[in-house]
């Protein structure tokens, strides 16, 4: 059975709570179970046959996505490390109170040793208070650009292969970002996002136009962030034993209202 960290919510008082410890301490911040283990160590082995191979890591900064991405990490070695970025980070949906933040990244290079590059500065916080699906959208996209820019600059001569670790909803946010592909309909199932699938786009073109502006981008109507990109791989799971699991979309706005007949919600991270 694929873990789903389950964890419940005062939707009034804005309190987590877990039955499962989290390493870091925070209760909507669990681990992976055996099985979701056993996945990261199947994705890992997939990641180090691409060709062309991986040149850099982000990962949100959550504690379920480090351990997915550690193994792959460990593999490729030369000196790769994870680049924490809260702009792939968990979507929260929009509260009258303040989500839980991911530890600090102090605390996460003690918990994955020599995985973090701690010299990395992330390229947007989103706010706390959480977001609509539009605005998530919106903040994956100014990621997106930081992100790609920075590989740009860092390999100008190069196109460099990014990876991200993230989580369902910001997964399938990405996927539109990069792509430009936004349905009408949020809720469409356009990119699938099972357990430690892998997703993989192909850049069209280079173009560092507007690149470092902050938002609104213009990503939309089939543009995509950064010279746009084409899917040739959507949430595919031929590396994992059991095949695609417990894939996620969205299905409506996730908001908490100061007035919901309902004081707590079960709510499952999306991994």
């Amino acid at each position: 059975m694929v873990f789903r960290a389950s964890y419940t919510l005062n939707s009034v008082t804005g309190e987590y709570h877990t039955n499962s410890p989290s390493p870091t301490g925070i209760p909507s911040d669990p681990p992976l179970a055996s099985y979701g283990v056993q996945q990261s160590h199947e994705l890992a082995e997939a990641l180090t046959r691409l060709d062309p191979g991986i040149d850099h890591v982000y990962s949100s900064p959550f504690y379920r996505c480090l351990q997915t991405v550690q193994p792959a990490i460990e593999r490729l070695g030369s000196g790769v490390k994870a680049r924490l970025d809260n702009g792939i980070g968990e979507w929260y949906g929009a509260a009258h109170f303040d989500h839980p933040s991911p530890a600090p990244p102090a605390v996460l290079s003690s918990l994955f040793p020599s995985c973090i590059d701690e010299t990395y500065e992330p390229s947007i916080i989103p706010p706390r208070s959480g977001e609509t699906i539009e605005q998530l959208h919106d903040r994956v996209a100014q990621a997106l650009t930081h992100i790609i820019a920075r590989a740009d600059a860092e390999n100008p001569s190069s196109d460099d292969s990014i990876l991200l670790c993230t989580h369902a909803a910001t997964l399938i946010a990405i996927s539109r970002a990069l792509t430009g592909d936004m349905p009408s309909d949020p809720n469409e199932d356009d990119f699938l996002a099972p357990t430690a699938g892998l997703t993989r786009f192909i850049r069209k073109q280079i173009s560092t136009e507007g690149q470092e502006k902050g938002p609104p981008l213009e990503w939309k109507g089939g543009k995509g962030v950064a010279g746009g990109w084409t899917c040739v791989l959507n949430g595919n799971c031929n590396h994992l034993a059991g095949g695609a699991e417990r894939s996620w979309h969205f299905s409506g706005e996730e908001a908490f209202g100061e007035m919901q007949s309902t004081a707590t919600t079960s709510l499952k991270a999306r991994i």
